[in-house]
């Protein structure tokens, strides 16, 4: 009976502090490792051809690309550090220490912090671009960006220094088993600076943008009818609104579906407990957010198509292939 109990426990030593054991089933346990592994591979893949293609083309060291640079580099870490640890945490036991699951955690607030920042730069950017055109040159500069994203990572290391502050002084302190990961933060100041406020701010800004995209399209389409152009003119000019209304709301709308569902139980009142599978699993979908903002950010411009192929057919190894025209 005593060698049942053993085997139940996570660490069968420590018989009187050791967590036991979670029954899974293998084949449910096999399927979410594969997808999550490869969820995770894809996402420092896309994000590593990104910041190739940025870092090494001279064309593309603009100030809006800097930000999309900030981004997939959040983004990279996310795939590489965070999304492995966050697999480990769907296994019955942590068994990788205190220190280290509280350094997951630490790094994890880091780089989703400084993604969230990004992305509301990002909307910044746009925002300027499309409202301000003639003064974007002169309010977006190359060294105001590097400052703001010195900053936004500035930020995301000093906030979660603060959330994390108790857990990083006492690694362990509040697990109540050993070969457990579980953290205590104040969900309420979370849910203000990591959601509400970016999001806000980000819906704030593209529906902003959104509405000056849409005026001005009817602008044009207006001086087409005024000078009686053809009526091809005129589908174009509406195709225009569609355009900018979907990339608009694709953006949007893959933002809100991964992180609506972590933070909407944190809305509902639902207390939603550090460690547990649903945690993980809701986690893991804010996660894949990081894997999308490539696809969204990146492959929309042309640009990253033609730097991925000199990438892949190492055309980037030939001298002065940094200059190359690829815009």
């Amino acid at each position: 009976m005593q060698t049942l109990e053993e085997a139940e426990l996570c660490f069968p030593q420590l018989l009187n502090t050791s967590c036991k054991k979670l029954i899974q089933s293998q084949s449910e346990e096999m399927l979410i490792y594969i997808v999550m592994s490869s969820i995770s591979l894809l996402t420092v893949a896309l994000n590593l051809l990104v910041i190739i293609s940025i870092s090494h083309f001279r064309q593309l060291h603009t100030p809006t690309n800097l930000l999309l640079l900030s981004l997939a580099v959040s983004d990279f870490l996310v795939g590489l550090l965070v999304m492995p640890c966050q697999i480990l945490l769907t296994e019955p036991c942590w068994l990788l220490g205190d220190l280290v699951c509280v350094l997951y955690y630490f790094i994890n607030f880091i780089t989703i912090c400084a993604s969230m920042v990004s992305m509301v730069l990002i909307s910044v950017d746009r925002y300027v671009a499309i409202c301000y055109p003639l003064h974007y040159p002169t309010k977006i500069t190359a060294k105001r960006v590097q400052i703001c994203v010195f900053l936004c990572w500035g930020y995301s290391v000093f906030y979660s220094v603060v959330l994390l502050y108790d857990n990083l002084k006492q690694p362990g302190k509040f697990n109540s088993c050993y070969g457990e990961c579980v953290i205590n933060i104040i969900g309420a100041v979370d849910l203000v600076f990591t959601f509400i406020i970016p999001i806000t701010a980000i819906i704030i800004l593209y529906v902003r943008v959104f509405v000056v995209a849409v005026s001005q399209a009817r602008a044009m389409r207006s001086n087409i009818r005024a000078i009686k152009l053809s009526r091809s003119a005129t589908v174009t000019a509406k195709k225009s609104e569609l355009k900018a209304a979907r990339t608009l709301g694709v953006i949007v709308a893959v933002f809100l579906m991964c992180y609506c569902p972590y933070y909407c139980v944190s809305l509902s009142g639902f207390k939603l407990i550090l460690g547990s599978s649903t945690e993980v699993l809701m986690g893991f979908l804010v996660f894949f957010n990081s894997c999308l903002n490539p696809l969204i950010y990146a492959f929309f411009y042309p640009w990253f198509r033609k730097s991925v192929k000199l990438i892949v057919t190492l055309e980037i190894l030939q001298p002065h292939s940094c200059g190359a025209n690829i815009m």
